[in-house]
């Protein structure tokens, strides 16, 4: 009986220290590894309410970006980007773009930090990974978050794919299935801005950029700023990211 009370008591500590164990070992693999190139990776999406955030986290081979415990790790680091912040009370859309070195020092539910999550990621997968980029999204009250990410693993909340976008929508009606086409429109079509239709059009359509202006994706006989008007909705920011790209383009 004295043995089984003694296991009881140390039960907490013994699983702290392996935590810690583990943890140190990940910081020396990432160490370790820190010089190999992170090509290929996830993007990830969370959405509540009116709170989102989308990130990047990369890895060294496609291989392991179709494993299930790095998409894990990606959906992971989504929720705590988003769950990081306060919400505040605002009048339009808060945006915030954050870097590497700014994510890695993000605490988490679970008292560490993004940092320490990603080294013990590379410790238990064996790849170096990176975590470039991440954006976080507040809409104001009344403004809708849509996510999507391609080619999509969708878990509640939780979306990871090659590429994600997450748009700010208003609406006096509720929102229909346009709500998402307008997401996979973002994917496919890269806009740069949103515009709007008293701007005058690209001279050459091929490299139109301004998204009012684009033939909508699902329906290229209507521009984007046609359904919007037909569907009544307003775009009121957007951001969109690609697995690979080098910058933070939040517009």
């Amino acid at each position: 009986m004295a043995s089984l009370l003694l296991t009881r008591i140390c039960a907490p500590q013994a699983e702290a220290w392996l935590h810690a164990e583990a943890q140190a070992h990940g910081w020396a693999k990432a160490t370790k590894l820190s010089g190999r190139k992170t090509t290929q990776g996830l993007i990830g999406i969370h959405i509540e309410g009116n709170l989102g955030a989308i990130v990047e986290v990369n890895c060294e081979t496609d291989f392991v970006a179709r494993n299930e415990k790095f998409k894990t790790l990606v959906a992971k680091v989504a929720r705590e980007c988003m769950n990081s912040v306060t919400p505040r009370q605002n009048h339009g859309v808060i945006k915030e773009a954050f870097s590497e070195e700014h994510l890695k020092g993000f605490q988490t539910s679970e008292g560490n930090t993004l940092g320490d999550l990603l080294a013990l990621a590379i410790g238990t997968i064996g790849e170096n990974m990176s975590l470039p980029r991440a954006v976080r999204i507040q809409g104001s009250p009344g403004t809708h978050l849509v996510g999507i990410s391609h080619p999509s693993t969708l878990d509640q909340n939780l979306q990871t794919g090659k590429y994600g976008a997450i748009l700010a929508l208003k609406s006096s009606c509720e929102l229909t299935e346009v709500a998402k086409q307008l997401c996979v429109h973002v994917i496919g079509m890269n806009p740069k801005v949103i515009g709007t239709l008293s701007d005058p059009k690209a001279s050459n359509p091929d490299d139109e950029t301004t998204l009012v202006h684009q033939e909508f994706l699902t329906d290229p006989a209507k521009t984007v700023g046609e359904v919007l008007q037909e569907e009544n909705i307003e775009i009121v920011d957007f951001v969109r990211f690609e697995s690979g790209e080098q910058t933070v383009d939040i517009n």
